[in-house]
């Protein structure tokens, strides 16, 4: 008999941090957010194969944990799991209930180096889940093929194409035997296809999930419903051509947001439990900012970690568990353009950008349209505004909360201490900037334009984004005593930098950024006049006097191609 355990009190609140089997995490006594309404979603929606892509850890493996308690046909009555939960006086879960043969099979620890190491993963999982069903081939009732293709599966001697055929196969045995369709449930499905862009092998892999999701999921007369989730969708023309059946519910669609991560109401029900409800606003700003179909959401394994954590101490613990090697590469080496515009991004501005929902992964470090979509489906951005152009939808992007904000600065300190010549270079910079030493601070912009940009990032339509943006992100290491701001509102108009110190006494600056315009025969002396001119006349250094800064440091850069030039009031 199952057995949940009931929490009395706050103080035995008990918080499942890494468990993300459904019925652990209800007989451990485990405090569980009732996501069990997303049965019901599932069950009445009309979509017959959905994809659901989220970040990582945001509930996605519990979700289909509990998905598969639910509708697996089982001898073992699991009601008990449920008790007290949304699904279980729900009329319309309720003749679903234990009914369908599942297939359950995950992914999400499939990470090969190369393709050999691939298959051996895949066929690993695809033996465990024809395991969980061996009782099909002990009865005897297969005929001859099906038989040897069990066996094969399961002795994991099956070939690349018997492996690719298993999904359609099980699904239509076990649909015979119970006389009832099948649910596959398949988690993290891209992790293998991750690998094989990392590692050399996408083409194999993209080809055997496209052959191996058709024959399970498309045109499948046993199939009751599929569910995928996964961090990204794969592009339509490599993966998904042959599933015209699928539905995508992304991020930025509203069906099923409230199901994956925390929602402001239960994060609060949450702190009012463990008796802290004063550490909300802390939690609001360090973990909230998702955007889901429009909703704000909180990263679920971030808060749990919090609670969890006697000190509650603000840490980073989403970005210390996630994968983000891709991200990193990205930053590092990918277009400069990229970066330059995150740097905008990590000084409080936003950037306007197309958004693909399909992700073509081998365009990444060509395509710098496609990184803003990746950042943003990964949860490295949010969509603060979101719109519809012909067809297209363009999102103004932003940084969605502070442990974000702490891991892109991280990975933009590495870069920028690359780009000036090591953290004693970056360090040296940023002296020069606080005691207000103009030509110190100009050799180390000039060595920086001169190393990283391109003349046709700087000749652009816009170039002093990307001068902005590369300052800004030199700036990020002053993070832990400064904010740095960017196009801050102070006096009488905006200026282009501002780093506020945290506490009086210490030095503040005023930054003005220029394009020397040398097509209509500007020289650059005059350009820092006119910028100096500009932060007097508009008063900019009135936030840093009220905030107690001192000194007061108002400092012009121009960019003459890839020459700074550097002069302080």
């Amino acid at each position: 008999m199952l057995r949940v355990v009931e929490l009395m009190t706050a103080s035995r609140l008990r918080f499942p941090l890494g468990i993300s089997d459904f019925r652990t995490l209800r007989e451990g006594g485990y405090r569980y957010i009732d996501k069990t309404a997303f049965v019901d979603a599932v069950v009445d929606g009309d979509a017959q194969v959905m994809l659901l892509p989220r970040p990582r850890r945001f509930g996605k493996t519990l979700n289909l944990s509990m998905l598969r308690c639910f509708l697996d046909k089982s001898a073992e009555d699991c009601r008990p799991l449920f008790e007290g939960l949304a699904v279980a006086s729900s009329e319309a879960a309720r003749p679903h209930a234990q009914r369908y043969p599942v297939i359950y099979l995950t992914f999400k620890d499939i990470k090969p180096s190369s393709w050999e190491d691939c298959v051996a993963g895949i066929a690993n999982a695809l033996a465990k889940v024809y395991g969980e069903h061996r009782h099909l081939l002990a009865e005897g009732s297969l005929d001859d093929e099906d038989a040897r293709i069990f066996r094969a599966v399961l002795d994991r001697r099956a070939t690349k194409a018997e492996l690719a055929i298993s999904l359609e196969l099980l699904s239509r045995l076990l649909a015979e035997h119970h006389r009832e369709r099948v649910l596959i449930l398949l988690d993290e499905y891209d992790s293998p296809i991750h690998a094989g862009h990392a590692n050399g092998f996408y083409g194999e892999v993209v080809a055997f999930f496209r052959e191996l999701l058709s024959g399970g999921l498309k045109d499948n007369p046993n199939l009751f419903k599929g569910v995928l989730t996964g961090i990204l969708r794969i592009a339509k023309e490599s993966l998904f051509s042959g599933l015209n059946n699928i539905v995508v519910y992304g991020i930025l669609r509203s069906e099923y947001a409230p199901y994956f991560g925390f929602t402001e109401a239960e994060v609060r029900q949450l702190v009012t439990e463990v008796g802290r409800p004063e550490v909300l606003a802390d939690i609001r700003a360090f973990y909230n900012g998702y955007l889901f179909g429009g909703e704000a959401i909180y990263n679920p394994w971030s808060v749990l970690s919090f609670l969890h954590d006697a000190n509650k101490e603000l840490l980073p613990y989403w970005v210390e568990t996630s994968s983000n090697e891709l991200v990193r590469e990205l930053l590092l080496t990918g277009p400069a353009g990229v970066r330059a515009e995150l740097e905008v991004l990590l000084g409080g501005g936003t950037i306007e950008k197309r958004i693909e929902e399909s992700i073509a992964l081998r365009d990444l470090s060509l395509d710098p349209g496609a990184v803003w979509s990746f950042l943003l489906f990964t949860g490295y951005l949010k969509p603060v505004e979101l719109r519809v152009e012909e067809g297209q939808r363009i999102a103004k992007l932003a940084v969605p909360n502070a442990e974000v904000g702490i891991s892109l600065r991280k990975m933009t300190k590495v870069w920028m201490e690359l780009q000036v010549g090591g953290s004693e270079a970056l360090e040296a910079l940023l002296s020069a900037l606080l005691r207000g030493d103009g030509p110190v601070v100009e050799r180390h912009l000039s060595h920086l334009a001169k190393v990283d940009l391109s003349y046709f990032d700087t000749g652009g339509p816009q170039p002093e984004r990307f001068y902005h943006g590369l300052v800004v992100g030199l700036l990020a290491g002053l993070g832990s005593t400064y904010e740095v701001r960017s196009n801050r509102e102070s006096g009488f108009g905006r200026c282009d930098i501002m780093v506020l110190p945290k506490h009086a006494g210490r030095p503040g600056v005023v930054l003005e950024l220029k394009r020397v315009d040398s097509e209509a025969g500007e020289a650059p002396a005059t350009a820092l006049a006119v910028a100096l001119a500009q932060i007097e006349a508009r008063d900019y250094a009135t936030e840093l006097r009220e905030r107690g800064a001192s000194p007061i440091h108002c400092m012009a850069a121009v960019f003459d191609g890839k020459r700074a030039y550097v002069r302080v009031a």
